[in-house]
């Protein structure tokens, strides 16, 4: 039985050659695990981050390496037919490809976290959105060029399939050239950052903070709660306002006194103004003018600037500068002014 012959080969060189296919598997995957532990060891006692790159790449999957490793050790206990061990050979080679994708793959994803690291919270939505971009583009490029090679190793013609791919890229690309144009608009805000995740914006009349920037879309969380979707073309060639980035926040506001405000008093109300806002915290005081006789009151007008673009701020301000305005006037005994009519009757 043990010199039965099957497929050239007797039945003791197929369980020679499967004991070393299942040895190479074990054998060599402890002996990676050994090696990679002492690698580590090695590289947390180093500053230098080449190892610490490398430890991370090869804790990926290695399962298809000592797959091919095995077929390679087995095939040389085996005599094939030529055809046999070419189709085999080729196998191993795609497979040992397939291995280097895997690598590939965790190599660009360590990468880009490196090159992209979080290191403060302002930096945190665009780190976000242009790693989530990059990384598909770049694992998407990784994985053509590995299947291209594999193809090419299975004996495909590779290069009358990338003329054919680019002959049909055109029309494809004609048919789909406004998902192609969202498609680059992506990489633009990738790069260019007009606004990232977590960027309070406005486009046109809409506005809402930014929640998702994909590959076609950006999508918006208004004030009100829903989700506003934008295609990123058409966002680009839009006025868009970012207001997380103002450096500061310019407020103006108005009030009307009574006409029968003196002209002490009206002189006063402006040094009046200044003091209460110079007395808030993260406020530089612009200006405070009697500003024009209305038709019912005395205007002014006040500029003041809060030193930070939140809004919740702003309001805590002015809310905290009226309340100060009306404690001061009725103190002073001045009146803000409303719309009045006066009627005169004339009798005969």
């Amino acid at each position: 039985m043990w010199n039965q012959i099957i497929l050239g080969n007797p039945i003791t060189a197929w369980l020679t050659a499967l004991g070393l296919f299942l040895g190479v598997l074990v054998i060599g995957k402890l002996l990676f695990s050994f090696g990679l532990k002492h690698l580590t060891k090695i590289s947390r006692a180093t500053s230098w981050r080449g190892d610490d790159f490398l430890v991370e790449v090869l804790q990926a999957n290695t399962k298809l390496l000592f797959m091919g490793l095995g077929i390679f050790a087995a095939l040389q206990f085996l005599h094939l037919s030529p055809r046999v061990q070419s189709y085999t050979e080729n196998l191993m080679v795609v497979i040992l490809i397939l291995q280097a994708g895997l690598w590939g793959h965790k190599a660009v994803d360590v990468w880009l976290q490196w090159r992209f690291a979080i290191t403060n919270v302002a930096e945190q939505g665009g780190s976000i959105m242009t790693l989530g971009l990059l990384s598909f583009l770049g694992k998407l490029l990784l994985w053509v060029v590995v299947v291209l090679l594999a193809l090419d190793n299975l004996g495909l013609n590779i290069t009358a399939l990338v003329a054919s791919l680019g002959i049909g890229g055109v029309a494809v690309a004609l048919a789909v050239q406004n998902i192609l144009g969202d498609l680059f608009a992506s990489l633009s805000i990738a790069i260019d950052k007009p606004f990232v995740i977590g960027d309070f914006v406005m486009v046109d009349n809409l506005m809402g903070t930014v929640e998702h920037v994909g590959l076609k879309t950006t999508r918006l969380r208004s004030l009100d709660g829903e989700q506003i979707v934008f295609a990123n073309n058409d966002l680009l060639q839009s006025r868009v306002r970012n207001y997380k980035r103002m450096s500061q926040r310019r407020c103006a506001f108005t009030f009307g006194v009574t006409y029968s405000t003196t002209a002490d008093q009206l002189a006063h109300i402006p040094t009046t103004v200044e003091a209460i806002i110079k007395s808030q915290p993260q406020v530089q005081f612009g200006r405070a003018h009697f500003k024009s006789f209305g038709e019912s009151s005395l205007d002014f007008e006040v500029i003041y600037f809060v030193q930070s673009p939140d809004y919740d701020l702003y309001m805590d301000v002015q809310q905290a500068i009226n309340l100060l305005l009306v404690r001061s006037f009725e103190h002073e005994g001045i009146d803000f002014a409303f719309p009045t009519r006066t009627l005169h009757v004339h009798t005969t």
